[in-house]
């Protein structure tokens, strides 16, 4: 995924300016910033919700804007901090809207999608609790829910809005275990953004946002998680993010 000369303003404030990244295919990618750094606004026009005013995104050489919109959800999937999901579902059945973009109008789910489905419970470990109803899970599981719906769209690219904002350090750990897994596993590319050193520590690469552009930028490379984390700490403590 290519970001060329990106520009993007609201209210005659400017939260992207002239922007250009490239984010390796099949890595697992970090932004930091904090607070109104442009990070999440970013994520939103990665993702098609916002559009660019000026510049450009690219996915296997195409502007993102020229993707239908059924092409383009079948190629990236989105995990927000707080997922707007209607709690009184029972699991499967929120795992499955994943399968939307691959279904025609008043189309159902075949057996084959209900495999997926399966798959996905099995690897985020839901599998046991695919009857209950969302808002009976806790604020993990809810996670999980959330990230099985993203993978049985078999998405190119996963895009991570604060994943683990809501969550205690344990459940945390877990979640980024499973995004981690999914990564390798299936090779897709994750792209997260945070305030969280701990949560970037799991990624490849780090950038710092900082007022709309990025700042610099720090590779694992042979580091341990823990040395890369407390070069991330040390980072952003420089950065006063």
């Amino acid at each position: 995924m290519k970001v060329k000369n990106l520009s993007f303003s609201y209210n005659q404030k400017s939260f992207i300016k002239d922007l250009n990244i490239e984010f390796k295919e099949n890595q697992i990618t970090t932004i930091i910033g904090s607070n109104g750094s442009g990070k999440s606004t970013l994520l939103m026009l990665l993702s098609r919700i916002y559009k660019p005013q000026t510049g450009f995104i690219e996915i296997n050489q195409q502007d993102i804007q020229n993707y239908k919109i059924k092409e383009f959800a079948q190629k990236v999937a989105v995990v927000h901090q707080k997922n707007q999901i209607n709690g009184d579902q029972d699991v499967k059945t929120i795992v499955g809207y994943g399968r939307l973009p691959y279904l025609h109008y008043s189309q159902k789910l075949s057996q084959e999608d209900y495999e997926i489905i399966d798959w996905a419970l099995e690897v985020t470990n839901l599998k046991e609790y695919k009857n209950r109803t969302l808002k009976n899970l806790s604020g993990g599981q809810q996670q999980r829910a959330a990230i099985a719906r993203a993978l049985i769209n078999e998405p190119k690219i996963i895009f991570a809005d604060e994943p683990t904002g809501n969550l205690d350090s344990l459940n945390a750990r877990e979640l980024m275990e499973y995004l981690v897994k999914i990564n390798e596993e299936k090779h897709t590319t994750i792209i997260m953004v945070t305030h969280d050193s701990f949560v970037a520590s799991y990624s490849k690469k780090v950038y710092y946002m900082k007022d709309g552009h990025l700042d610099l930028s720090i590779d694992r490379l042979t580091k341990s998680q823990d040395d890369y984390y407390k070069e991330i700490v040390k980072v952003t403590t420089q950065m006063h993010l």
